[in-house]
């Protein structure tokens, strides 16, 4: 039975003005799940990044820590239906205030919860974007966002037996092929994607015809080989 591994890429670089890029921490975060499967001597037939700079640094970071033999045969696929969608675009469409990076930091600090604000912010402008009145304002829609998440993992179907995929992506496309394998609800899908830890890692298995759940949003190569503070969501 093959697997597919989805990982979350590492901390990107929240605020700053590249949010394409890994911080230090998101870093350290992509060795740590690298020296845990170093550790498990897992191997890869497949690495398929999502074509976001952020991505590739977390594949990278990450493989270095496994001995070069457990690579030497892997194909390296670079798959742009696993890239997020556009976060500052759906942000933009519902606060216009946030093309002013300065002008949204201060909107957010005149909060008593600043990260409970942002959360709330990043909610309405997920559910202005998925209901649907609002499409021609968006270069892609929610229903083309997650058609083209489907079509990615379909390709990565195959009949070999005991063949392992790892893919790194974001938080969106992951909660979005969840909602595409369990049938989740749209909102359940933001929930989910809020929830998601920088660098944790769900598994699926393939099984002639259809895809299954192993696990889903698994820290624990951070829990246990990292520092306090290592897990984070953002």
């Amino acid at each position: 039975m093959g697997q597919i591994l989805l990982v979350r890429h590492g901390q990107a670089s929240f605020g700053s003005a590249n949010y394409d890029q890994l911080s230090e921490l998101g870093y350290e975060q992509a060795r740590l799940l690298g020296q845990w499967y170093a550790n498990s001597r897992q191997s890869f037939h497949k690495v398929v990044t999502g074509g976001m700079a952020r991505h590739r640094q977390t594949a990278d970071a990450c493989l270095a820590e496994l001995p070069k033999p457990l690579l030497a045969d892997t194909e390296w696929i670079t798959d742009e239906d696993f890239a997020e969608f556009n976060h500052q675009e759906v942000l933009l469409r519902h606060c216009p205030e946030y093309a002013d990076a300065a002008a949204f930091k201060a909107l957010l600090a005149n909060h008593i919860e600043p990260s409970r604000a942002l959360e709330q912010l990043f909610h309405a402008a997920m559910q202005r974007w998925m209901g649907g009145w609002h499409d021609s304002d968006y270069a892609e829609t929610w229903p083309d966002f997650r058609r083209r998440c489907v079509r990615a993992l379909e390709r990565l179907h195959t009949e070999e037996r005991d063949q392992s995929t790892i893919v790194f992506t974001s938080g969106g496309v992951i909660a979005t092929l969840m909602q595409h394998l369990l049938g989740l609800q749209d909102y359940q899908v933001m929930e989910m994607s809020w929830t998601l830890a920088n660098c944790s890692v769900t598994k699926l298995r393939q099984r002639p015809g259809q895809f299954t759940l192993g696990y889903l949003n698994n820290y624990a190569h951070l829990e246990w080989l990292g520092q306090q503070g290592s897990v984070t969501y953002r």
